[in-house]
């Protein structure tokens, strides 16, 4: 059975790293994007990170312009919009393809994982959230709309999971 410590995904800065890096940590991975109504929501990712990394969460944001070409700037552009405009401090990866035949192979797991409405595979937009537990394993998939505030408490529940 695989789990998300399966898997290496690129830092915004171009560094490989090994998602085991982040074992028995509960993880939030999103798809983001610069230039999106949701985009806001980098204030609530960033204010779970810093009120729950401590406990063990880790928020993994993943760019990506594959929807209304949100996020049309490079990594570097990325990396500097996040940081002035929102303070991130939570990981950036390198922007990636969540759908299609370039897809990201951990954004082909999580969604064979956690399919969404009527099962269907695909991202359907920006800011789709996957809660990974302490053991590797998808726990939810949450729509873009679903904003990180709303989440929090289901966050709480997989850090109190031993």
């Amino acid at each position: 059975m695989k789990s998300i410590y399966d898997f290496k995904a690129k830092s915004i800065g171009g560094a490989e790293i090994p998602l085991s890096n982040y074992s028995d940590r509960v993880l939030l991975v999103v798809n983001t994007a610069s230039q999106c109504g949701f985009t806001p929501q980098f204030k609530g990712l960033e204010n779970l990170h810093t009120t729950l990394n401590s406990k063990g969460l880790v928020v993994l944001g993943f760019p990506c312009n594959q929807f209304g070409s949100q996020d049309p700037g490079s990594n570097a552009d990325i990396e500097i919009f996040c940081q002035s405009n929102y303070g991130v401090s939570f990981q950036m990866m390198e922007k990636v393809d969540v759908n299609g035949p370039n897809a990201h192979p951990l954004y082909a797991w999580l969604k064979e994982e956690a399919p969404g409405i009527l099962g269907s595979e695909g991202i359907k937009w920006n800011f789709t959230k996957f809660l990974v537990g302490r053991n590797g394993q998808v726990i939810k998939r949450y729509a873009p709309q679903d904003n990180p505030e709303s989440i929090a408490k289901d966050i709480e529940t997989a850090l109190a999971a031993s």
